[in-house]
């Protein structure tokens, strides 16, 4: 598997830099990965695509607005990323800056606020707060929503809301868990009445699911680390939706990095708490996840390779030739795809 086998052309007026007026007013690509099957859909349909014991699998992350604007005491401009918070005044960051800054460097941030650079940690800075306000509170006050590069805007007011999954709970994401931001309460409540059951892991998406892959030869790269929690009683669920002939199915590519991380070890899905590098790609074989809804990815992505490990390669390039010969729009605030 060479990086090039995942490449595909698009043109740049398909990719969404802002989301549909309503979450559900997206399209839904449906793919058959058995024998390469697509049909076309609006994102409502997948009520119909969905069965009553069917289990959906949430990733209940919350997007924390992580990117933060600040400057050196010469005035050298700073852009701070945080990728995790470790404690209350601390945080491991990314840091772009015209020099890297050293240790006991201050950043003057918006408000009078302010942060300490504490150290060096490989390609990331161990970063605090350096008033009495928390992390938290600092991001809360003058930090911005972290959307995509591909977005190619500043931030709006509507970002904070809708670069969030309505059902989001567990903050610590740099990135939205995007196969789930086409859902909304009522969309929620007709699928439960319909007899579909929900279950929340949490993985907190890093900055890392940005960065490309770079070696060409796909099982030389390796993942960013990030944390990951699967519950007693998300391994209560699943087990139970086996059991009554329903399907196991993953909102999103993190979703599926989190069950497949707690079932890997011995193909039955335990407790798992900590950090994951799971890198799926083709010839992975799955051991828990039965369908999946996702968004369209960039090509060469880490998360394209795992969706033609589920769908297999040459599936899902012809539905995504496919989706974009019908328009689809591409990316986090773009379309979604079910893949069965």
């Amino acid at each position: 598997m060479n990086l090039s086998d995942f490449d595909y052309h698009l043109p740049d007026e398909l990719i969404a830099r802002y989301p549909t007026e309503q979450r559900t007013a997206s399209r839904l690509l449906a793919l058959d990965k058995t024998n390469g099957e697509v049909l076309h859909h609006q994102f409502i349909d997948l009520i119909d695509e969905l069965q009553p014991n069917d289990l959906l699998v949430f990733n209940n992350t919350r997007v924390i607005p992580a990117r933060l604007f600040g400057e050196k005491a010469s005035g050298g401009k700073v852009e701070v990323m945080i990728e995790r918070i470790t404690s209350g005044s601390r945080g491991i960051a990314q840091i772009r800056a015209s020099k890297s800054p050293k240790p006991d460097t201050i950043i003057h941030l918006e408000q009078g606020l302010s942060l300490r650079v504490i150290d060096r940690i490989d390609d990331m800075f161990l970063i605090e707060s350096n008033d009495e306000a928390s992390l938290s509170m600092v991001l809360q006050a003058v930090g911005h929503m972290p959307l995509p590069p591909y977005i190619d805007r500043e931030d709006e007011t509507l970002d904070r809301e809708r670069y969030q999954t309505v059902y989001s709970s567990r903050e610590g994401a740099v990135a939205a868990p995007t196969a789930g931001l086409h859902f909304d309460q009522v969309m929620l409540s007709k699928l439960s009445k319909k007899g579909i059951n929900f279950t929340y892991v949490t993985l907190h998406v890093g900055a890392g699911t940005y960065q490309p892959v770079r070696e060409s030869y796909i099982p030389d790269h390796k993942m960013h680390a990030e944390y990951v929690e699967v519950s007693a009683d998300v391994c209560n669920d699943i087990r139970m939706a086996q059991a009554a002939g329903g399907r196991v199915i993953a909102i999103g590519t993190t979703a599926v990095r989190s069950v497949e991380t707690a079932s890997v070890e011995s193909g039955w899905i335990e407790p798992y708490y900590g950090d994951t590098e799971i890198f799926i790609y083709p010839g992975y074989q799955f051991k828990t996840v039965d369908a999946m809804l996702t968004n369209f990815h960039l090509p060469q992505s880490s998360l394209i390779m795992l969706v033609s490990a589920f769908a297999g390669r040459e599936n899902t390039l012809l539905a995504y030739q496919q989706a974009i010969n019908e328009q689809y729009r591409f990316f986090s605030y773009g379309d979604a795809m079910f893949i069965r």
